[in-house]
């Protein structure tokens, strides 16, 4: 059997167009794509879903690896894969500005760890949440239904020179304000807890000057607070399930699945 060479570089190009895209995604959404993976483990994890997933996405273009249509096909897969993993990199991230947010109103903003996913220092109120919410992604199943996403994505995006549109460039930058409305919907139970206690300590303080707020103050408030977390921590699956759906609505819209 001879295997001529325009049948080698077109094999090579089928598998390496997808890989780029499956690739680019797993290197932006988290969990996998943060510092705490080893880059081998995912580039063996991008290799096995390219190879499961190549029945799925059709013919590809032929074209020469080195002319411009095919780095803008490269530059295109990129784009569609990295877009798919910052839409769910928005929604963890949102857990970690809520606990910041959590932390700051408890007096607990100081107390900092090093966080293994992005490699920065973050509250320990943040890390908490993070870690319930990658546990909560995993008991869903919601890494197979990136992966169903990312299956679509082929049918509906074809490999080609076709990309995103203005609108859905649009749809991504509006979709980071997730970042900051679902992180102040996580803290606001805490923070209204926390509030009302300044409130009150405030009022104690006018009526009995004497007492000592500074000393009863970071006391109460830090007990309240880690009671009103207690308390929250019951909604947080809902809440982190609601997220989790909308961000899977996104995607899917995103690439028109």
């Amino acid at each position: 059997m001879t295997i001529q060479l325009d049948q080698l570089s077109a094999w090579v190009l089928a598998f390496l167009w997808p890989f780029v895209r499956i690739a680019a995604m797993l290197s932006a959404m988290p969990l996998i794509g943060g510092r705490l993976l080893p880059v081998r483990v995912r580039l063996v994890l991008a290799l096995a879903l390219t190879w499961v997933l190549l029945p799925l996405v059709g013919p590809v273009p032929r074209l020469d690896p080195l002319s411009p249509a095919a780095v803008l096909v490269v530059v295109n897969q990129v784009l569609i894969g990295a877009a798919m993993g910052l839409a769910l990199q928005v929604m963890f991230n949102a857990l970690v500005v809520g606990g910041q947010i959590i932390g700051a109103s408890m007096g607990l903003g100081f107390a900092s760890v090093v966080d293994p996913q992005n490699g920065i220092q973050v509250p320990v109120v943040s890390q908490l949440y993070f870690l319930l919410g990658a546990l909560i992604f995993l008991a869903l199943d919601g890494h197979l239904t990136v992966v169903e996403l990312v299956a679509r994505s082929f049918v509906s995006l074809p490999v080609d020179g076709r990309g995103f549109d203005p609108q859905q460039f649009r749809a991504l930058a509006l979709w980071g304000a997730l970042l900051f409305s679902e992180g102040m919907r996580l803290a606001l139970p805490v923070v209204s807890v926390v509030l009302l206690a300044n409130l009150a300590l405030g009022v104690a303080t006018r009526a009995a000057p004497q007492l000592n707020v500074f000393a009863l103050g970071f006391s109460i408030t830090l007990m309240l607070g880690l009671m009103a977390m207690l308390l929250s921590l019951g909604n947080l699956g809902t809440l982190f399930t609601g997220m989790l759906a909308r961000t899977f609505s996104m995607i899917a819209a995103l690439v028109a699945a």
